[in-house]
């Protein structure tokens, strides 16, 4: 099996920083992608950011574009989550997630990640 296990997250004000760590342990793994969701209280999970494992092509929600990046270090396993300018609709749960079968596109679709991390707090003070 493979565990995504997130960190990073906090309490911050409005106009600060965070960066998000997301290490994957296991069997040999191997993603086409890797992405971030987040979920606000009583909201929906939302789409952030992905990147193809191979390429590094990014896809970004378009409120977090300009803000948030995506990068990842593939010989480490790790995705990680830069998130500058934080405004308080930030606020979440944020999760990371792994999609391995080989399907391109549709990256806002959490039904085409097969694995999850258990998350990780942000709140953003205003």
């Amino acid at each position: 099996q493979v565990q995504l296990v997130e960190s990073g997250g906090g309490l911050v004000q409005a106009g600060d920083s965070l960066r998000l760590f997301c290490a994957a342990s296991g069997r040999t793994f191997s993603p086409y992608a890797m992405g971030w969701f987040r979920q606000g209280a009583g909201k929906e999970r939302e789409f952030v950011a992905a990147i193809s494992w191979g390429v590094g092509s990014t896809y970004y929600l378009d409120s977090v574009k300009g803000r948030f990046t995506i990068s990842r270090d593939k010989a480490k396993n790790t995705v990680f989550l830069q998130m500058n300018s934080l405004q308080a609709e930030d606020t979440a749960v944020y999760y990371c997630a792994a999609r391995e079968r080989l399907i391109f596109g549709d990256w806002r679709n959490p039904r085409l990640y097969d694995y999850w991390g258990q998350g990780t707090q942000v709140t953003v003070s205003s």
